[in-house]
């Protein structure tokens, strides 16, 4: 009978390129069953493991990056998974927010006196869930990365359980974020059913012998795509999320939010629109130039009125968001090398700047008003530069990574023609700027004397703090390195 069937063929499985999510997930698998089968672990233990198994991640980056450099872009597993220069840079970033993340979770769970192993453990499969969405070739396997990442920050953002806040930022996040998952689900079937595939491959084939505006349910489809993707980088209006839960979630759980899964988000659109969707970009480009408008000035306007740190930050974080799209409406090559550069700036600035939210916030993690600012320039002048170096940056001061970042998305979008984007971002960069000279105010020049002490730095945040502000400054002046990576990474994306 096996006989006369004939051999059955399988997908071809590149089991080298899945080296970093075989890593990750190896890992997290791991550490569960040793903390299920263990009474009682070693504090450090987990922290430790989670931060060997990104740095190992980083390391098999290295490699995996010069095979395809030499020999290509990859796809296997019938074309729905790939391996390019994108998703090996997107990993990197995302091998580098799970390794600043973990070291500021230790001191933040110690701390609060707070259960730490399934923190460490949902950290992997989120950044587990990252690179299926940077390597995804089709839209059912980019859900399920989606899914993956989104399912473990949910529960990140509810650990903890002595906080109503926090269980009310999760609440909210999986709410919407359920809306959005069904948005995206609903705009895969459209646009499945407008062109018979989910591969992205085969969508950009049959757009190039179609009309976008002439398809309603392939554009529809389109239309649903973005709502589910601009809701994971919180992009206006789909942003609403992102304050509270920033405010209410556990701080270095802010950092991942802010640093890898904004990644994750931007790799999914430079995969989907750039890539599917890009021989249409005339199409395709006027919303998200709209979107972007909104984006940039919604969250640099609305963060000039708060009081809140941490909701700055969230509104700061829209900003970028914003000045992520005003790249991917390029839709060009140097558009998408603008975007990832940006993403290796901001991964620095993110996770260096909520390491010294999570030091300021104290006992309890509710001291992040602005008034906690108040004398650290003179309490704490080397906590304090480092914050000031960081919000330099996020404010796109010349010399620190930043500048570099912004730089490159505008200088995309007027290549693009897209001038009054470009003008429009130059003015939100202005206005952005305010927000971080408060906080250097009430640093540096309000008297602090009635503001209680900023505990010592614990080892975990003060490395990333010294790194992350060591390599915006470096990166700043010489930024070559970045940018060049972000270049080498573009000619070799591949749609399937």
């Amino acid at each position: 009978m096996l006989a006369q069937a004939g051999t059955v063929s399988t997908p071809e499985v590149l089991w080298w390129a899945l080296v970093p999510l075989l890593i990750l997930a190896g890992a997290a698998v791991l550490l569960l069953t040793v903390a299920s089968l263990v009474r009682r672990l070693p504090e450090w233990l987990p922290a430790t493991w989670t931060v060997v198994a990104g740095l190992a991640v980083l390391v098999s980056v290295v490699p995996l990056w010069s095979e395809v450099q030499d020999e290509g872009a990859r796809s296997f597993l019938a074309g729905a998974v790939g391996i390019d220069g994108s998703t090996l840079f997107v990993t990197a970033l995302l091998a580098v927010a799970v390794v600043a993340t973990a070291l500021l979770s230790r001191a933040y769970l110690t701390r609060e006196d707070l259960p730490g192993v399934e923190l460490y453990v949902l950290l992997l499969l989120s950044a587990a869930g990252g690179v299926v969405m940077a390597s995804a070739n089709d839209l059912i396997v980019l859900f399920l990365g989606l899914e993956l990442l989104s399912i473990a920050v949910y529960v990140m953002a509810a650990l903890h359980l002595r906080r109503i806040q926090s269980q009310e930022a999760a609440l909210k996040y999986f709410v919407l974020g359920a809306f959005a998952s069904a948005f995206f689900l609903y705009g895969i079937a459209l646009v499945y059913g407008a062109t018979g595939s989910t591969g992205l491959a085969r969508i950009a084939d049959y757009l190039s012998t179609s009309v976008l505006l002439e398809d309603g349910m392939l554009l529809a489809g389109f239309g649903l795509l973005l709502v589910g993707l601009g809701f994971k980088v919180a992009a206006v209006p789909f942003h609403a999320w992102a304050p509270d839960v920033y405010q209410g979630a556990p701080t270095p759980v802010v950092a991942w939010m802010a640093a890898g899964v904004k990644a994750a988000g931007f790799a999914a659109l430079l995969r989907v629109f750039v890539l599917t969707f890009g021989s249409w970009s005339g199409e395709w480009r006027p919303a998200v130039w709209g979107l972007a408008i909104l984006t940039v000035l919604g969250g640099s306007v609305v963060a000039v009125v708060q009081t809140d740190v941490k909701r700055m930050l969230a509104y700061s974080s829209i900003a970028h968001a914003g000045f992520l799209l005003v790249g991917v409406q390029a839709s060009s090559d140097r558009g998408t090398a603008a975007v990832l550069a940006y993403l290796g700036a901001y991964t620095l600035l993110a996770c260096g700047s909520f390491a010294v939210v999570t030091v300021v916030g104290g006992a309890g993690d509710d001291r992040h008003g602005l008034d906690a600012y108040r004398g650290l320039g003179a309490s704490r002048p080397w906590l304090a530069g480092a914050f000031a170096v960081l919000l330099l940056g996020q404010a796109g001061v010349p010399f620190t990574a930043g500048f570099v970042a912004k730089f490159g998305v505008i200088a995309a979008a007027a290549e693009g023609r897209s001038y009054a984007l470009a003008g429009v971002a130059m003015l939100a960069a202005s206005v952005a700027a305010f927000v971080y000279l408060r906080i250097l105010v009430a640093m540096y020049l309000d008297d602090g004397s009635d503001v209680p002490d900023v505990d010592p730095v614990p080892w975990g945040p003060r490395i990333v703090i010294a790194v992350s502000v060591s390599l915006v400054l470096f990166l700043g002046v010489v930024p070559g390195p970045l940018v060049d990576l972000a270049k080498d990474a573009v000619p070799v994306l591949v749609g399937g």
